[in-house]
């Protein structure tokens, strides 16, 4: 081999030493900045979370709440906040929680944790002492507790009145509840869930021609219903039917008498669960179809009285899993438009999204 060879052999390995040694560079180089990027990301996503505080939000009887920082320890002094905090994520932070959260099988199921939490009473009976004795941050109670939400804000705890009776409603309480606690991205998730579902119920039944007269019972009688302005009276309405009780004035569970209940002639009846979800209201299907009382109604003389399903929610309540009550009521009352099997898949779908595991009704 001759001397220019050897030179030219020289420089090629030279070449490939210095094209190896600039790749390795390059590639440490690329490291330190994807390093240094994720960092900025880092960054800007803390300073994002941070500024959303602090906030002042209007609660849902007009007062205006102003919350300084994120909030670490949330009272929820009612079952139906108590289940959208779940459902948005922001359950680790309830420290005091409503009377008898060991009964609600939601909680057994999606967040253990709440059971054996300080028990701050019921929306008829809350306890104030027991409320201040967990150092709150957040207090989140019912419209019956205006009142006790008043103290807590001149003590300086922020304090919401929530009050869902409506579609609309329910969707402010779950902005409401996201902006307040930081979790703005899990409560939008469930709006848009719940809308989406929403539209796509009321698309189904838009033009039905017939729509049946529905009666929901109330939690200790047959002979108590929902008013027009009640939340269960929208998922009757939505589903395509007619609420038996829309003649009926009031926000609340009203008593009537059975010539009321005869002139009503519903082609539905439905019995709603315990306050507790975990059996029947008091009063069973079979109580209904053999009072005599009832027997020239068309609901009782077809046999279309049906009981919501037990074991999980309250279904026909202002709770996130309200929207699974009005996919049930649609599915029970329009099976030709929406199966109980595409029920079935729609239910255990959202419960494995917004509480984390699979239901078993």
């Amino acid at each position: 081999m001759n001397s220019h060879n050897i030179i030219e052999n020289i420089m090629r390995l030279k070449m490939k030493r210095l094209s190896l040694f600039l790749v390795i560079v390059l590639l440490a180089l690329s490291s330190v900045f994807a390093q240094g990027a994720n960092e900025m990301l880092n960054n800007e996503d803390t300073a994002k979370d941070s500024s959303l505080f602090p906030v002042t939000l209007v609660d849902m009887v007009g007062r205006e709440v102003t919350i300084q920082e994120e909030p670490k320890r949330i009272v929820s002094g009612y079952y139906i906040s108590s289940s959208a905090l779940i459902a948005i994520d922001a359950d680790s932070k309830i420290v005091g929680i409503e009377t008898k959260s060991n009964q609600r099988p939601i909680y057994k199921a999606a967040s253990p944790s709440l059971i054996g939490l300080s028990d701050v009473g019921s929306a008829k009976n809350f306890s104030l002492e027991t409320c201040l004795s967990t150092n709150p941050d957040l207090v989140i109670l019912p419209i019956k507790q205006k009142n006790n939400a008043d103290v807590l804000t001149q003590m300086g705890i922020p304090t919401l009145v929530v009050n869902p009776e409506s579609h609309e409603e329910i969707l402010y309480m779950f902005t409401l509840l996201g902006r307040a606690t930081g979790n703005v991205e899990e409560a939008e998730e469930l709006v848009s869930y719940y809308k989406e579902k929403l539209d796509s119920v009321e698309e189904l039944t838009k033009n039905v021609e017939s729509r049946p007269v529905v009666y929901i019972g109330g939690t200790s009688s047959y002979l108590t219903t929902a008013p027009k302005e009640m939340y269960q009276a929208s998922l009757i309405k939505s589903a395509g039917g007619v609420n038996a009780g829309d003649s009926i004035e009031g926000s609340s569970w009203k008593e009537i008498s059975y010539e009321e209940l005869i002139r009503m002639n519903p082609d539905y009846i439905i019995i709603p669960t315990n306050n507790f979800a975990t059996d029947n209201p008091g009063y069973t299907r079979d109580d209904i179809l053999s009072d005599k009382m009832l027997s020239e109604i068309n609901a009782v003389k077809t046999g279309n009285v049906y009981q919501m399903p037990t074991g999980l929610e309250a279904w026909d309540s202002p709770v996130p899993s309200g929207i699974i009550g009005l996919l049930w009521m649609t599915a029970t009352i329009h099976p030709e438009l929406y199966s109980m099997d595409q029920f079935n898949a729609d239910m255990t779908q959202f419960y494995e999204r917004f509480y984390g595991f699979t239901p078993s009704i």
